[in-house]
C-alpha cells in the first residue's frame, strides 16, 4: 500500500479545457516547490508535451487499450516514486470508450487508480442543466469518485452564481473554480490536437498564463486537499533492476521534427541494457558505433527543408541501413526513411531507405487505436503475435516500388495502416510502421530492439 495524492482532471467531452487546467495546475504546484508527476490517459504525445513542461517532469501515458490493468498499475506506481502529487489528464468525455462497458475510458482509469475526479464543464449557453449533467455522471457509475467541478467559459458573475448553486445543491459536491471566457489561455491548435510545445515559440508564456489563470480562478488549496484525500493504493510494485551486461548503444533522433516518444519506451530500453544517444536529424551527423537506431514520430513535413538539407546524415543512415543496422521507425520516422516527401506543393529528398514517396493530406489518414498481427519474419517480433498500438497520421503513400527486398510484416486487424490493410515495411533490419507501441503494454518490442542490437553488435565484433 502506498500513499500518493492524486486526481483525475476529466470532462464531459473533448475541448472542455482539461489540458489548460491540468497544465496550469501542474505549474502552480511546481512553482510552490512540489514534485508534480503528470500523466495523460490515452495515446497522446502533444498534450503529454505540454503537461511535461508545465510540471517540469516527464509525463507518462496510461491507457487500458495499450496496457492491461496490472501494467497500468505497475507503470503508475513506478513513476510516482517520491512525488508530492500526480495529475492525470483524461481524454474525451469521462465515460467515453470503445464499447458498451467503456472499458478503456477515463472513468475506468480513475476507478483502477482509486483517484478522485475533478470534472471540467464548459458552461457556454447553459445554467441549471450543468447540474443535471454532473448528477448524471455521479449516478452513471457510483464507483467513480467525482469530488469537485470546475466551471469553464463562464459568462459573468450571475451565470457563475446560478450554476454554482445548482451543482452544490443537487450534486452535493463543491465547485472548486470558475474560469471566465478568456481567449489567451487557449493553446493554439493544429491537426486533431495542440501545437507541440517544441514548435510553439511562446510555449513558456502560454504555460505561465495558464498557471496565473488557474491560480486566480481556482481554489487550488481545495483541489490540493481533494488530491490529498485519495486512499492508499495497493499496487504490488516489483523491483526493476537495470541490466548491466552486454550493453548496446541505441541512437534516438530527438528534436523538433521527431519528438513523439513515450518516456517509458526510452526508460525500458535503458533498463534492458541500452545506452541511449540522442541527436538531431536537423543538424547532426550519425553518431559512431551505433548498434541500433530508433526514430519516433513527429511532424517531419514542417521541417522538410532542413531534413532534406542535412545530406550527410541522410546518406549515413542509408548506408548503415544497407549494411544491416537495426532501425525501428514509427510514423514520422517512416516518412523520413522514404525516398521523397511531398509537402506544400514541393518535393523533398529524404533518406531513401524505403522505395516510397509520401504525401501529406489535410484530413487524417489514420487516427485511433490499432491492432496488428505479425504475419512475416522480421528482426523484432515473432510471427503470430498480436500487438496493440495507435496511429495518428495525415501522411500517406503516394507511390511505392514493390520488390522482394521490401515486404509487409503486419496485417491490420484494427486501424488503417499503410495500405490495403497492411502495415510494417521491412527491409533487412529496418522496420517502419505507422503504429506506435507502448513499452509497458508491449514488452516484446523492447526485447526485440535489444536482441536485434546485440546480434548486430556481435556480428560487427566478429568481423573486426
Amino acid at each position: 500500500m502506498i500513499k500518493c495524492p492524486r486526481l483525475v482532471i476529466a470532462g464531459l467531452g473533448g475541448d472542455t479545457g482539461k489540458t489548460a487546467v491540468s497544465v496550469g495546475l501542474c505549474r502552480v504546484w511546481q512553482k510552490q516547490g512540489h514534485k508534480v508527476i503528470p500523466f495523460k490517459k490515452g495515446p497522446d504525445y502533444i498534450d503529454m508535451g505540454w503537461l511535461s513542461r508545465g510540471a517540469g517532469y516527464p509525463c507518462f501515458n496510461i491507457d487500458l487499450f495499450l496496457m492491461n490493468k496490472e501494467q497500468v498499475l505497475f507503470s503508475f506506481t513506478l513513476n510516482i516514486t517520491d512525488s508530492d502529487i500526480a495529475v492525470i489528464e483524461g481524454n474525451r468525455g469521462l465515460y467515453d470508450g470503445m464499447d458498451l462497458e467503456g472499458s478503456v475510458s477515463t472513468a475506468e482509469i480513475a476507478k483502477l487508480l482509486e483517484s478522485p475526479v475533478i470534472l471540467v464543464v464548459d458552461c457556454t449557453k447553459v445554467t441549471r442543466t450543468v447540474a443535471a449533467l454532473v448528477r448524471g455522471c455521479q449516478m452513471f457509475d457510483p464507483e467513480v469518485a467525482i469530488k469537485g467541478v470546475i466551471l469553464n467559459q463562464v459568462a459573468g458573475h450571475r451565470h457563475e452564481s446560478t450554476v454554482r448553486q445548482c451543482i452544490e445543491y443537487y450534486c452535493n459536491i463543491p465547485v472548486v473554480g470558475a474560469i471566465p471566457k478568456l481567449k489567451h489561455i487557449t493553446f493554439p491548435g493544429r491537426h486533431l490536437g495542440l501545437v507541440p510545445p517544441q514548435e510553439h515559440p511562446k510555449s513558456e508564456e502560454a504555460i505561465q498564463s495558464a498557471s496565473e489563470i488557474m491560480g486566480k480562478y481556482l481554489d487550488t488549496e481545495q483541489v490540493w486537499k481533494i488530491a490529498q484525500n485519495a486512499p492508499p493504493l495497493d499496487c504490488g510494485i516489483k523491483d526493476m533492476p537495470d541490466c548491466t551486461e552486454k550493453r548496446v548503444t541505441i541512437g534516438v533522433i530527438r528534436d523538433s521534427a521527431f519528438h513523439f516518444y513515450y518516456p517509458e519506451n526510452l526508460v525500458a530500453l535503458k533498463r534492458a541494457g541500452a545506452d541511449i544517444i540522442e541527436f538531431s536529424a536537423l543538424t547532426d551527423a550519425l553518431p559512431p558505433s551505433l548498434d541500433a537506431l530508433y526514430i519516433g514520430g513527429g511532424f517531419p513535413e514542417t521541417h522538410a527543408p532542413a531534413l532534406s538539407e542535412n545530406v550527410k546524415l541522410r546518406n549515413e543512415i542509408k548506408s548503415t541501413a544497407d549494411r544491416g543496422l537495426p532501425i525501428y521507425a514509427e510514423c514520422g520516422g517512416l516518412m523520413y526513411l522514404s525516398r521523397q516527401l511531398v509537402w506544400d506543393g514541393k518535393t523533398y529528398p529524404m533518406v531513401d531507405v524505403l522505395p516510397a514517396v509520401i504525401g501529406v493530406s489535410k484530413k487524417p489518414q489514420g487516427h485511433g487505436y490499432t491492432i496488428v498481427e505479425v504475419t512475416a519474419p522480421n528482426p523484432y517480433f515473432e510471427t503470430g503475435n498480436l500487438l496493440h498500438g495507435h496511429e495518428f497520421h495525415y501522411s500517406h503513400i503516394l507511390s511505392m516500388d514493390t520488390t522482394d527486398e521490401f515486404y509487409f510484416v503486419f496485417k491490420m486487424m484494427k486501424g488503417e495502416g499503410i495500405t490495403s490493410g497492411m502495415e510494417g515495411i521491412c527491409y533487412k533490419n529496418v522496420l517502419a510502421t505507422y503504429t506506435h507501441l507502448h513499452a509497458m503494454g508491449t514488452p516484446e518490442w523492447v526485447q526485440g530492439m535489444i536482441k536485434a542490437a546485440r546480434v548486430y553488435k556481435e556480428k560487427n565484433l566478429s568481423l573486426n
